[in-house]
């Protein structure tokens, strides 16, 4: 029987989408977070198709870590990262400049047996209580030939009255280290898994390359599966194709860069414009069926 897409609103919180009676993911939109760790939206659990978890949540060691966020940790001089912000002169150090994405209202949420569509507004305030952004964030969902995929896009507008430069640890002076954008955090069992790439099958050293898209496979804990997720960084991206902050060594993380190197100035009353494809799918792969996943997250950037 083929699966079709389903939707349940917890009003006020979260949405939860699901293919058949299975679910794919949870998105929190309206979080209980602590303001160190940055309260924003997220989506966690992520699952395949099968049902095997390939998200995390709070963990131990980056409690800001939240499955799949949109995360800013230099935002100027704010964070909408969590945790500590790193400088030249200090290292990383705690501050008092945790941010907030915070959900307004909700713009539309269209279910359908093959597309479901989430838009929502939202305002970002500095821990100090100023209102610096304006944010119209929009998920599309859809089966596809192999998973299912996930098109994330944002249009964030500058309300302050100042430029703000969106930088990185990296554009602070750390070192390949610039994290910043679309981030996704694995399971713990994934440690030691496989970067995937235009490049090839990899690890650490695909750290800061550039390319159109990266993923990841790893294992699962308690079975013989394994499961692959990839990001694709839609053509029309600042930077495209962006560096790309991946681990596998430490823990699994995939994020699309835009802001790795270079700082990106966002003048006053200016919108960005950002949109990322997710495939999510059973199994393991190898290059072949990387560029396969890849090619139908791409389709779904164009999608009607």
């Amino acid at each position: 029987m083929t699966q079709t897409l389903g939707c349940n609103h917890a009003v006020g919180k979260s949405i939860q989408v699901t293919a058949g009676d299975s679910e794919l993911f949870t998105y929190v939109y309206r979080p209980t977070d602590p303001q160190l760790e940055s309260p924003r939206p997220y989506l966690h659990p992520i699952r395949t198709l099968g049902g095997d978890l390939v998200s995390v949540f709070r963990p131990h060691d980056h409690v800001w870590h939240k499955g799949m966020t949109w995360s800013l940790p230099h935002f100027g001089h704010e964070n909408f990262w969590g945790g500590p912000t790193f400088s030249v002169e200090h290292g990383y150090q705690q501050l008092d400049n945790n941010g907030s994405m915070d959900h307004d209202r909700v713009e539309a949420l269209d279910v359908s047996e093959d597309l479901v569509r989430f838009s929502h507004h939202l305002s970002w305030h500095t821990q100090a209580g100023e209102h610096v952004v304006d944010e119209l964030r929009t998920l599309e969902v859809r089966l596809a030939d192999d998973g299912w995929v996930l098109v994330y896009e944002t249009a964030m507008t500058n309300v302050s009255d100042a430029t703000i430069q969106i930088g990185s640890p990296t554009t602070a002076g750390r070192p390949n280290a610039g994290y910043g954008g679309l981030f996704w955090r694995g399971p713990r069992s994934f440690t030691g898994g496989t970067v995937l790439a235009p490049q090839g099958l990899g690890g650490d050293e695909l750290r800061g390359q550039r390319a159109a898209w990266m993923g990841f496979s790893g294992k699962h804990d308690s079975t013989d599966r394994a499961s692959t997720l990839i990001i694709v960084d839609a053509a029309e991206n600042a930077n495209h194709p962006p560096e790309w902050f991946v681990r596998s060594e430490d823990f699994a993380a995939v994020c699309a860069a835009p802001f790795f190197s270079e700082e990106l100035p966002f003048a006053p009353a200016s919108t960005l414009h950002f949109r990322y494809a997710v495939v999510v799918a059973d199994e393991a792969s190898d290059n072949d069926r990387a560029t396969h996943l890849a090619a139908q997250a791409t389709k779904s950037l164009t999608a009607g």
